[in-house]
This record gives structure tokens, C-alpha cells and sequence, in this order.
């Protein structure tokens, strides 16, 4: 099974001349399903992840499953005003803007092996600054993992020195 196969490509959405690569097809088949997140389990396992970080929201979808299937907890980083405790925060920068992610300042400690699991890596943005929410608390990003590289976008150009893997990558 190929999971490219399971990605629905829709032209020209959100606007003309994007692809998006709509992953809800890969999602409802328990067999694809299940065979990416077994992939990222095995890329976790072999970088000794003592944790997985995930980043909200699609992210929690695969990360989850994967800390499930390896039986360690998972660190959820999310947007602005989600968290009820002490946080720490990161600002980044998007094509136009910036914008902020959160994660407890007591969920990482001093060496924990950290694996970052999102559904997409695009301009790199978001994975740098989840690995520098990391790395600001004390904690070891062990790699990232994406379903997809948009590599035609440079992300995994910014993650540069990070150990990046990816279950699918366009290149266009």
C-alpha cells in the first residue's frame, strides 16, 4: 500500500494555483491509517524517544497513536490560551505574520528525549519553533516526523541539523 495513494489532491484550493493535500482520505482508512502511524512509531523507537510532542491540531492525531503504539506519554503544544498551567510560549513567522504556540513549562525536563510528530511540514515554522520550546526547557528533540514534506516550500531546509523524516514528500 502506498500512502501517497490515500492523499486527496484538490486543485486549486484555498486559492488558484495551491494543490491541497487533503489527508481526512488517509485518515478514514484504518489500514493506511494505521500504516503511517506505525512508520512514525518505528522512527520514534529508533531515535529512543522517551516522549512524543505533538502540535495541535493534526498533529495530536498521529502523535497520540504513535505514543500509544510505543507506550510513552505525549506532550501536546498548542495555540495561544489553551494550556490551564505555567507556560512557555514561542513566537514565529509566517509568510505574513507571526504567530505563537505554547506547551507546560513542567512537561519537558532536563535531557528528556523529545520526538515531534505533526501531519505536515510546510515552510518549517511551526516544527522550529516547537523544537525551540524544546530545547528552551532543557529537553533533546530526538527528530521530527511528518506525514507530509511540502519540500518544494524549504522546510526541511530551516530544520537543517534536526533529524526530519517524512511518510510522503511532493516535491511540487
Amino acid at each position: 500500500m502506498q500512502l501517497q495513494d490515500r492523499i486527496r489532491s484538490i486543485p486549486d484550493f484555498p486559492k488558484k494555483g495551491i494543490v491541497f493535500r487533503d489527508i481526512t482520505t488517509l485518515l478514514k482508512d484504518g489500514q493506511a491509517f494505521a500504516r503511517a502511524v506505525d512508520l512514525m512509531a518505528e522512527q520514534a523507537r529508533a531515535r529512543n524517544a522517551d516522549v512524543i510532542a505533538c502540535v495541535e491540531a493534526r498533529g495530536f492525531l498521529f502523535g497520540s497513536a504513535v505514543a500509544k503504539a510505543l507506550g510513552i506519554g505525549v506532550i501536546p503544544i498548542r495555540k495561544p490560551g489553551k494550556l490551564p498551567a505555567q507556560i512557555r510560549r514561542k513566537e514565529y513567522t509566517l509568510e505574513y505574520g507571526t504567530d505563537v504556540i505554547e506547551v507546560h513549562e513542567d512537561a519537558i525536563t532536563d535531557g528528556l528525549r523529545v520526538f515531534v510528530v505533526d501531519d505536515l511540514l510546510a515552510t518549517g515554522g511551526t516544527a522550529l519553533a516547537a523544537a525551540g520550546l524544546i530545547e528552551d526547557l532543557g529537553g533533546v528533540v530526538a527528530g521530527f516526523s511528518f506525514l507530509i514534506d511540502l519540500a518544494f516550500l524549504g522546510g526541511g531546509n530551516r530544520l537543517k541539523g534536526y533529524d526530519v523524516h517524512a511518510l510522503i514528500v511532493y516535491e511540487s
